[in-house]
């Protein structure tokens, strides 16, 4: 059965590309899972005039009508979640569980949570002030409020490793605050965005006020950060094309969320409990075969347990089962595409050149005759100047490099271009928490690599600009005005 070619959504309305349509292929299978709309240059600043000319009726709503709208989104998607979650693993490669929960379940929850978040509180007072008289008036007390107001229209561009939790991240919390969005997502894994719109329509969002553009090729989100309908841009992708957008962005002043890359160091201790930091570490092999920004791919351990932690990091990523995401058995599936697969496998060769020792991997599966799959795998012997250990690599490789002391560790966890989030295993809490302090790092996991989505997240360096998650979000996509009165 042929699928069903997508269409844009603009201005409230299914519209037909005026570039046609390319293929969505399953990185698994390598066969076509559906038909994504190539969006002109002058469709997407028709989308982005619509969020315009949205915005002000969407900014009046009253919180507690957008807070409906989406938990009634949340419940759209939750009701359709099988069916969802089926589309998101074709897409993306994901394994059948990790697409279910990580994916579409985390998209669900993030609805929710900004449907709390449109409620809370966007005045905050302000100390009074004596003044005397002078050249500006009176002596008297002046009461003053900070009151947060929407950005207005919002490009949100996406990333392929998440076609669920990461547009509903941005688009719920911008929508929340008053915002209109404009959303372009990865062109590798666009159908989920499009279900989304869709739950959103059937919500009740008004025409306007959501619109999705996609297209396989750069232009279409060139125009969504260049047109001057477009008041901030809040990316997720690599750190060369947020630099472009950057450039962009400066020259219309527009206002920018950046979540870019990184190279977590995992800083393992002498006194660390070796079981939960191999768990941890072996994340970047097993979830969504390392295509995540927060992986903990460069393992600093020190010299008395580096012999140790090597073989059991090996004997984790070879005992992973890596196969078709849709067999429940499968822990590793593939990455995103042939181009990306390539990549990988170009920087294991590159890291067997500059000397890393390949401990775990390093072949492409051979039990596997099609889809677009990299092993587990694990370079040992590793220095600060190689390339492997300082460029972001994006899948399931880990790099391990020694230490001797805890002066060496922070030195080489810092000498980084990235900065977004960090580990310490240490069976020590309390030098754990010292040590991080000391990392240039948007955050640091102690004895994990969980999350607490309510902390705030982003990056130092060029891991980003900027934070989001929980009440963080809901400030990132609002301007903040100040009233002042005299007493």
């Amino acid at each position: 059965m042929s699928p069903v070619p997508e269409r844009l959504f603009i201005g409230g309305q299914w519209t037909e590309p005026a570039g046609g349509h390319y293929e969505v292929v399953d990185p698994a299978t390598e066969e076509v899972v559906g038909l994504a709309p190539e969006a002109s240059r002058a469709q997407v600043y028709e989308a982005a005039a619509a969020a315009r000319a949205a915005f002000p009726a969407w900014s009046r709503t009253r919180p507690e009508e957008r807070a409906a709208i989406l938990d009634r989104t949340a419940d759209i998607i939750a009701r359709d979640l099988p069916a969802h979650a089926e589309i998101a693993r074709r897409e993306s490669g994901a394994t059948a569980s990790t697409a279910r929960g990580m994916q579409v379940g985390v998209g669900v929850a993030r609805f929710r949570r900004y449907a709390r978040g449109a409620l809370e509180p966007v005045e905050e007072a302000v100390a009074p002030q004596i003044n005397e008289a002078g050249p500006m008036g009176r002596a008297g007390i002046f009461g003053a409020l900070a009151v947060r107001r929407p950005v207005g229209v919002v490009t949100c561009i996406t990333s392929y490793n998440n076609p669920w939790a990461n547009p509903a991240g941005k688009i719920a919390p911008a929508l929340a605050m008053g915002n209109t969005v404009v959303v372009k997502p990865a062109p590798q894994d666009p159908l989920s965005v499009y279900r989304l719109a869709a739950a959103l329509a059937e919500a009740g969002v008004p025409p306007g006020v959501v619109n999705v553009v996609t297209g396989s090729g750069p232009e279409a989100g060139e125009a969504a950060v260049d047109s001057g309908d477009v008041d901030m841009v809040s990316f997720t992708g690599s750190t060369a094309v947020g630099q472009r957008i950057a450039e962009v962005c400066g020259r219309g002043m527009k206002r920018q969320l950046m979540e870019l890359g990184g190279k977590g160091a995992a800083l393992v201790l002498e006194d660390a409990d070796l079981s939960s930091a191999v768990a941890g570490i072996g994340t970047t092999f097993s979830f969504y075969s390392g295509q995540i920004c927060t992986a903990p791919t460069r393992v600093l351990v020190h010299r008395s347990r580096y012999d140790e932690l090597t073989a059991r990091l090996a004997a984790y990523a070879n005992a992973l089962t890596v196969g078709d995401p849709a067999d429940r058995a499968t822990v590793v599936g593939p990455v995103i595409s042939a181009a990306h697969r390539d990549r990988v496998e170009a920087y294991v060769e590159l890291g067997r050149k500059e000397g890393a020792r390949v401990v775990a991997g390093g072949e492409r599966p051979g039990h596997l005759d099609r889809g677009f799959y990299v092993a587990p795998t694990l370079l040992a012997d590793c220095t600060a100047d190689m390339r492997v250990v300082r460029d972001e690599i994006f899948g399931p490789v880990v790099v391990v490099v020694p230490f001797d002391d805890e002066e060496e560790a922070i030195a080489l966890a810092d000498d980084s271009d990235y900065g977004l989030i960090d580990y310490v295993w240490s069976g020590d809490v309390a030098r754990a928490f010292r040590i991080a302090r000391r990392l240039r790092a948007g955050g640091v996991g102690v004895n994990t690599v969980g999350r607490n989505m309510e902390a705030p997240f982003g990056g130092f360096k060029k891991s980003g600009v900027g934070r989001d998650v929980g009440s963080y979000a809901l400030h990132a996509y609002s301007e903040t005005q100040a009233i002042v009165w005299p007493g």
